[in-house]
């Protein structure tokens, strides 16, 4: 990796050499490189998770599954510079799951819309350092910034989404800008927009992008999954400007394009790297990026950009079959550019677990068989890190030779990537990995050209400060339905680590299938298929989206319900769709649609979103009491129901309903009893702070809330609720509490 005196040094060359190139005639000779000494025209803002009360350093945010958090809503003329995100996870593949959007100037339409994780350089729900000049990821890919402009003219609304099933607890960012009196005629609308085909589909080409309007294309990031052996980048890139029958940009190779030669390895750089290379194996994975940042490719009527999915590919045998044969791997990317305009045109993204390498990831929670895990020549015990939010099967090893060994269950046979996501820590070792006493992963394949990131089955334990999500691909094999035992044994360690420990957070099963029907995109001529066949594209108007809720099922009618949340309150007329979509037998359109109704902010939803809140789905009753905070006072009509989910087994629920009473302020004074009585019993520091705030809201009313409050501050479960507790008294008795 390259230093951080080496990123300087880059990132100076480079703009000394942009500043240089766009420089007019009239200024050459007066102008220093960063154009520091020229007085500037704009001011200078930021919002951020920051909290507003100078005495509190609960700095941060949480977002439910299913629920949205709005990181900026900037009005006027201005210019994002700068985006910065880390966050507390611990779902499988979360940077997958949490979806960014971004929103210009009154849009119903999102310009960017792409995972957290892709956005950021990093594809495949994982996290990896980047040293780019766009985009710069560091504390293990934990710290994730972006430098793209995105300027507007009116407005500008980024949002993120929780599209797993696990409450994300810690959310920080921030959001510097611009504000300008006016921006120029000249400046294009920034576009990010994420698309997958899994696998890549056969007599075509796949494409990064493919749109109408004029812009120009300023970068790519491709994740791909090999689904077979050998060397699978030996596709050309294809850029089609302006309607062109023959592309006017042709490539060399896949490695070409990004910027390496003769394959891909482990690399970053301002404009091109891979952050991401598991080599050539089944199942393997690999991240590369390429920033047009000083070549973008402009275009007045449209583009397509393409790239072949061809390489080598293998007999039965392990031969070798052919040097240049199209290959069904699986493909994801996402695709940058700037334009004239908001771009309504594309289909909407898949969602969610659609999202994950395979779509169907399996964590085994091996914390569940903790009473049948055998080990030798150490001991081993659960442990909680990360103020318990992760459970780590921790191994406390002798040395090398020591082993301990896990049974999983295989719901169905089939072939499968294995995944282990450990730990890293300055007292941890080497080991390596076996299935039912057959080490995974052991054959490399000869002449690899993917250099891997790192040694893929070798789980490296040493990391001078502690990682909690350190993904290990171990390997691709058919494994059928059962029980079988996954062993780690120590094969060594680093010079520097104190012990020879192990610990394993889980294991992950992703199983490959032969077909992916979400990614199908059927062809706009001739179309014989149902409208329920149909791919959704956005940009149409709500009488579409009303009438193909009825249309659609499953996952096509969650998105039909979230496309008509994006209308707000001109979604109004759609509102008794919305109700019976509301009891649908999917799970996932009751979450979509209960989201939907707290966007269209119909008072009349109230009712409906109280009985949503005794729904069989946690996620649905979480959708449903944060759609309640969205209508506030409006909805004072559910407040027993949400008094009740403050009991809810679901801490994301409870987090929800809590902050639901808080938005109807002194309204919920009813609820006070209720929010006190959960005090003592609460378990969570989250949600404890929820309520605190709610009583604050409230206000004199919460008066006889007050003994439990002190107890909470007197005796914090988590240091921040103390200070919140502390707050809420002074809030209730009138007493004056400091603000930034």
């Amino acid at each position: 990796m390259k230093t951080g005196t080496t990123f300087t040094k880059s990132i100076l060359i480079a703009i000394a050499l942009l500043a240089f190139v766009e420089a007019r005639a009239e200024d050459a000779g007066l102008s220093d490189w960063f154009d520091v000494a020229k007085l500037k025209s704009y001011s200078a803002a930021r919002t951020s998770s920051g909290s507003r009360f100078s005495e509190s350093n609960f700095d941060t945010n949480q977002i439910i599954p299913g629920g949205t958090l709005v990181l900026a809503d900037l009005k006027g003329a201005g210019m994002v510079t700068h985006i910065w995100i880390t966050a507390d996870a611990v779902e499988f593949g979360w940077p997958r799951l949490l979806r960014l959007r971004v929103y210009y100037d009154g849009a119903l339409t999102p310009s960017v819309d792409t995972p957290l994780g892709d956005f950021f350089g990093v594809g495949h729900g994982v996290e990896r350092n980047i040293n780019s000049i766009m985009v710069h990821n560091t504390s293990f890919g934990r710290a994730r910034n972006s430098y793209w402009p995105m300027p507007f003219r009116k407005r500008c609304r980024i949002t993120i989404t929780n599209e797993g099933r696990k409450l994300v607890p810690l959310f920080y960012y921030h959001v510097d800008y611009r504000r300008y009196s006016v921006l120029p005629a000249n400046l294009g609308y920034f576009h990010a927009y994420y698309r997958q085909e899994r696998p890549a589909r056969a007599g075509r080409d796949y494409e990064f992008l493919n749109i109408r309007g004029r812009g120009h294309y300023v970068g790519t990031v491709l994740s791909v999954v090999q689904t077979q052996g050998a060397w699978f980048g030996e596709g050309d890139d294809l850029f089609y400007i302006d309607g062109a029958q023959k592309p006017q940009l042709v490539g060399t190779g896949t490695e070409d394009y990004f910027g390496d030669a003769w394959g891909l390895r482990d690399a970053d750089g301002l404009l091109t790297g891979t952050p991401l290379a598991d080599g050539e194996q089944p199942g393997a994975r690999l991240t590369v990026y390429r920033w047009h940042v000083p070549d973008p490719i402009p275009f007045r009527k449209s583009l397509r950009a393409a790239i072949e999915h061809s390489g080598w590919t293998l007999n039965a045998d392990g031969t070798i079959r052919s040097g240049f044969e199209e290959r069904p791997d699986n493909f994801s990317s996402v695709a940058f550019w700037y334009q004239e305009g908001v771009n309504e045109t594309l289909q909407e993204p898949p969602y969610g677990r659609e999202r994950l390498p395979f779509g169907n990831a399996i964590p085994l929670n091996t914390a569940r068989s903790i009473q049948e895990i055998a080990a030798e020549k150490g001991k081993f015990a659960l442990r909680g890190l990360d103020d318990d939010n992760v459970q780590v099967l921790s191994f406390l090893a002798e040395g090398e030779g020591a082993q301990i060994s896990v049974p999983i269950e295989v719901p169905n046979s089939g072939k499968f990537v294995v995944m282990a996501i450990t730990v890293q820590a300055q007292n941890y070792g080497d080991y390596i990995a076996l299935m039912d006493g057959k080490a995974l992963n052991s054959d490399s394949l000869a002449g690899d050209i993917v250099s891997p990131s790192h040694e893929s089955g070798i789980l490296r334990g040493y990391s001078s400060e502690i990682y909690l999500a350190h993904d290990v691909f171990l390997g691709m094999l058919e494994i059928s339905q059962g029980r079988h035992v996954l062993t780690f044994r120590c094969i060594g360690k680093h010079p520097q680590s104190s012990a020879y420990n192990l610990g394993l957070v889980d294991i992950v099963l992703e199983e490959l299938r032969s077909t992916d029907e979400s990614s199908r995109v059927p062809s706009t001529r001739n179309r014989t298929e149902s409208a329920a066949n149909e791919p959704l594209y956005r940009g149409q108007p709500l009488a579409h989206y009303t009438k193909r809720l009825s249309e659609v099922s499953g996952v096509e009618r969650a998105k039909v319900t979230y496309a008509i949340g994006q209308f707000g309150v001109v979604g109004r007329p759609a509102f008794r769709s919305l109700v019976e979509a509301l009891v649908d037998p999917s799970p996932l359109v009751r979450q979509a649609t209960a989201t939907a109704l707290g966007q269209v902010n119909d008072p009349r939803a109230a009712e409906s979103l109280g009985r949503a809140l005794r729904d069989e789905d946690f996620v649905v009753r979480g959708c449903a009491a944060e759609a309640l905070q969205h209508l506030g006072g409006t909805a004072a009509s559910a407040i027993p129901q949400l008094g009740t989910a403050l009991d809810d087994s679901a801490e994301s629920v409870r987090l929800a309903a809590a902050r639901a009473l808080g938005a109807m302020g002194a309204d919920a004074a009813p609820s006070v009893t209720q929010l006190a009585a959960r005090i003592p019993k609460e378990d969570s520091g989250l949600v404890l702070i929820a309520i605190a705030e709610a009583l604050g809201n409230i206000g004199t009313a919460a008066r006889v809330a007050i003994p439990a409050l002190r107890n909470v501050r007197n005796q914090p479960l988590w240091p921040p609720s103390k200070d919140e507790a502390e707050r809420a008294i002074r809030r209730i008795t009138g007493q004056k509490v400091a603000t930034y």
